[in-house]
């Protein structure tokens, strides 16, 4: 005889679907990386973690740096096998899924990371960064169902990524176009505005009258299409 799933159980699942949706929702809607990461820390409680992380690679600290050190160490493939993992399939992964706990334990001796789930940041086809979640020893460990979570947590974040930066590539396509719309000559005046310089102290260095200048600034304003000389600046420098 067939049984039913426990009506417990159903409503739990619906439940954390339903946080899931909304956290989604949330990251789709961030402004910035700021937003996103306040998203990663509401995913933290979603998986019950101690600690979380986002890190993308081309935001790495200085190198020299103590926490560069630590984690070049966190990310290395001949340390960490967590990192291979990641790197080399793109996918969610655990500790269990790559190494014994003993073995880990030697790997990674912290108490606060005695279990950790790691899932990849992907633009373009390229491993861009890494989201992290660890627990402590007394906790339980990321199962199978937590790593199907968080490859769709993965899957808008990276999507997020590709939209954020595909915004930034069109506008600076857009900035370059307006400003290969300017002479010479106006170039020298747009960089001579940026230093402070007045109309009178552009006409004096470039041997041209003020009236010139003034000429010069309204067809540089249109092609532009602003309305001040700190508009103009922000646009060209």
């Amino acid at each position: 005889m067939h049984r039913s799933r426990c009506p417990d159980l159903d409503r739990v699942h619906f439940a954390d679907m339903e946080n899931l949706r909304i956290l989604f929702q949330a990251i789709a809607q961030a402004n910035d990386e700021q937003g996103l990461r306040s998203q990663i820390e509401a995913a933290s409680q979603y998986f019950v973690a101690q600690r979380r992380g986002l890190f993308f690679f081309d935001q790495l600290p200085r190198p020299g740096s103590r926490l560069h050190k630590s984690l070049q160490r966190a990310l290395s493939t001949e340390h960490n096998p967590v990192a291979r993992y990641l790197l080399e399939n793109h996918a969610p992964v655990h500790e269990g899924l790559v190494t014994s706990p003993k073995v880990w334990q030697m790997i990674c001796p912290r108490a606060d990371h005695w279990h950790v789930m790691a899932g990849p940041i992907v633009n373009a086809g390229q491993l861009v960064g890494v989201i992290g979640f660890t627990r402590e020893r007394e906790m339980p460990a990321f199962d199978a169902r937590n790593l199907t979570d968080l490859s769709a947590l993965c899957l808008h974040v990276s999507t997020w990524v590709a939209t954020m930066r595909n915004q930034a590539n069109q506008s600076r396509t857009v900035t370059k176009s307006k400003v290969d719309c300017l002479t010479p000559r106006e170039l020298e005046i747009a960089q001579l505005v940026a230093q402070g310089c007045t109309n009178a102290e552009i006409s004096d260095q470039l041997w041209i009258t003020e009236n010139s200048v003034k000429q010069a600034l309204k067809r540089m304003f249109r092609k532009l299409e602003v309305s001040s000389r700190a508009q103009m600046v922000a646009e060209i420098i």
